[in-house]
């Protein structure tokens, strides 16, 4: 019965790995891997460049970076270089005006005649003058002026707190200096809480070797006290308020949710689940007390073959600036898309209902270097109006934009994936070196780079693209539930976030599996789909061990950020805010605006650091965890067929490799 079960197993999961002779770790004799693939991804990046060509030649940002006057002319620029500043003839048909067109896509335009600020001498001057400032190019009046009498405007605090509203949305000025001065002040400190929080990163990893079992016993008994001090707490208060008899009987249904915490049920139920959690947390101690301790030794495999390879830990950096690359490059384009088109003018006026305006062609095309074609109506100019939207490059606009997105996605997703490859590949040489460090090859990291970039580019764009496919789908769904969120029903919703939800864990399922065949694809060199499958029978032939491992991995890199980041963000807030006193002049604080500036700075800094280091380190148990189960399927300890896992993994698992006899050497 338990050989036929066996067999079902193996029918299921596959079969264990057979013994190869010729293995020796990464295989470096291999071929190109997703040929098809990696022609589709290279024509792909071929046309996504052609995009970028097109958005330069076509595209203006000029648009959203400068302001423009009546004329299209850019102010701070060319003939206007030394005149900056735009000044509104009219600043309250801004206010008053409800036809403002978007900011995002032609600037901040306003029914009104706009002018380059220069002398006064012309005859075409605005009819009143008001103390102004500065604010993203454009000139805005102060609040606190004292408003001039007007036709047709009669309510002074409308037109204030208008004024006072654009200034608030458009000019930050004032915070921006403040903000760029205690950069200024602050930068060399905040550099220094980095290399804080890069050093204590570094040693969490590289002290696992000799804390890792001490440590993760720690952690275990604080989250069983924790959840004994919750069952306490609950029952205290479920005590007390059954002793009053506050009942959900009496209370009843309601939406506020907080009205629950008196009554006793919700007390109870909360202790129930306490205590659920309580025992299966022991229960796992007690059975997979074994599987524990093989996790704490591979965590100290993984801190041994970091301390090895100290030029995996920096790694990260590479992929963060091809990721910056990446993002660079799309919002580049993806402005240049924004603002292609041609300079498009319109004739305005300011009150088309005045005598000589009624029979013009309001708002129709004209030449802005003409003259203008009535000039009996008062205030009739040409304006501009926007970008067309015709031309090939105009009408494709949205499909463009939609191919740049998904190139977004795609090279991002290939970029984490050439960095999860390269560390698989030299993590894995590590492991599979017999005698450590002899047998580590040379340059294991760079070797793994070249191997990848050569032969598995393809592989990782097919990996990359599945993933990239169901972010969008998500991507979709959010803009769809966004869009219609105010006129669905309780069961669209419901069916929503159902979909939602469904998309969340297949995201989840293909990165945890994409993670695992780079790894397999790092070893054996096969294709993405052989490399996944293999990767995902393996893994379910042991999967309480996955679970297990994973668990504790997450604990203890979860601790160790929170060491990091928390030891960065209490030393910066002592420092930064002026607490600590006795430093001596050369490390007394700087004098700040908003001190809380460097310490988020810091503490963001901190986190995206150990994040770094910490990915690092999880991918190196990731890898040393397939080659160990491999190690335990291929091999049996005898003097053909040794282990290459450690003394401690040998001893954990009670099982040691055969000594050869004195005048034999074992060939490598």
């Amino acid at each position: 019965m338990g050989g036929k079960q066996q067999d079902k197993d193996d029918e299921a999961y596959g079969k264990p790995v057979k013994y190869d002779p010729s293995f020796r770790g990464p295989i470096k004799n291999r071929s190109c891997t997703d040929v098809i693939c990696c022609i589709l991804f290279l024509l792909f990046i071929l046309g996504y460049i052609v995009v970028g060509i097109v958005a330069w030649l076509y595209g203006d940002p000029r648009q959203v970076l400068y302001p423009r006057n009546s004329t299209g002319a850019y102010c701070g620029m060319g003939e206007n270089k030394d005149k900056p500043y735009l000044l509104y003839f009219n600043i309250f048909s801004c206010i008053l005006s409800t036809n403002i067109i978007s900011v995002a896509e032609n600037g901040l335009q306003c029914p009104t005649p706009q002018m380059v600020i220069t002398s006064l001498q012309q005859e075409l001057c605005p009819s009143f003058l008001l103390p102004s400032a500065p604010a993203l190019g454009r000139c805005f009046p102060w609040t606190n002026v004292t408003l001039p009498a007007l036709p047709g405007i009669t309510n002074d605090t409308t037109i204030a707190q208008g004024i006072s509203g654009l200034i608030d949305s458009l000019s930050a000025r004032d915070i921006s200096v403040k903000i760029f001065e205690d950069f200024a002040q602050s930068w060399y400190w905040i550099l220094v809480a980095l290399g804080v929080a890069l050093v204590l990163s570094l040693l969490f990893i590289l002290l696992l070797r000799l804390v890792a079992g001490p440590l993760v016993l720690v952690l275990i008994l604080g989250v069983l006290g924790v959840l004994a001090y919750g069952i306490y707490y609950c029952w205290e208060e479920y005590r007390v308020l059954r002793d009053k008899g506050a009942s959900i009987s009496q209370l009843g249904f309601t939406t506020n949710l907080s009205a629950y915490r008196s009554v006793q049920e919700t007390w109870l139920a909360a202790l129930i689940v306490l205590a659920v959690l309580e025992a299966i947390l022991l229960l796992v101690l007690i059975f997979l007390r074994q599987r524990i301790r093989i996790a704490i030794a591979l965590l100290k495999e993984a801190s041994k073959a970091v301390g090895q390879m100290m030029s995996t830990m920096f790694y990260p950096l590479v992929t963060f600036v091809l990721l910056l690359i990446c993002i660079a490059y799309w919002a580049m384009t993806a402005l240049y898309l924004a603002t292609s088109g041609q300079p498009q003018y319109v004739l305005w006026a300011s009150n088309i209902s005045s005598p000589g305006c009624e029979k013009l062609p309001i708002n129709t095309s004209c030449d802005p270097m003409a003259q203008p074609v009535n000039s009996s109506c008062p205030g009739l100019m040409c304006v501009f109006q926007g970008y067309s939207s015709k031309g090939l490059v105009q009408r494709s606009l949205f499909n463009l934009q939609i191919y740049g997105v998904l190139g977004l996605f795609w090279t991002l997703n290939w970029v984490l994936a050439l960095g999860q490859c390269v560390l698989a590949g030299a993590f894995a040489s590590f492991y599979w070196a017999f005698h450590k460090p002899q047998d580590i090859p040379t340059f294991p990291l760079i070797s793994a780079f070249i191997r990848t970039l050569r032969y598995h580019t393809g592989s990782l764009a097919f990996g990359a693209l599945i993933l990239t496919l169901v972010q969008i789908a998500r991507v979709i769904l959010e803009y769809i539930d966004h869009k219609l969120r105010g006129v669905q029903n309780p069961v669209a919703r419901c069916i929503m976030c159902c979909f939602k939800c469904c998309l969340w864990c297949l995201e989840k399922f293909i990165k945890f599996l994409n993670r695992n065949a780079y790894i397999m694809i790092a070893i054996y060199g096969k294709n993405f789909c052989v490399s996944a499958k293999n990767a995902f029978t393996l893994l379910m032939r042991n999967i309480v061990r996955v679970v297990v491992l994973d668990k504790v991995t997450d604990l203890l890199l979860f601790f160790g950020k929170l060491l990091v980041v928390g030891g960065v963000g209490v030393l910066s807030f002592f420092f930064f805010s002026g607490r600590i006193q006795g430093l001596g002049r050369d490390f007394k604080s700087p004098h700040l605006n908003y001190y809380w500036l460097p310490i988020m700075t810091s503490i963001l800094g901190a986190y995206v650091i150990a994040s770094g280091f910490f990915s690092v380190f999880g991918m190196c148990v990731d890898t040393l965890f397939l080659c160990f189960l491999e190690d335990l399927e291929r091999n049996d300890g005898s003097l053909d067929r040794p282990y290459y896992m450690s003394k401690s993994l040998l001893k954990i698992l009670g099982k040691k490799n055969e000594a050869p006899p004195d005048n034999k050497k074992r060939k490598k």
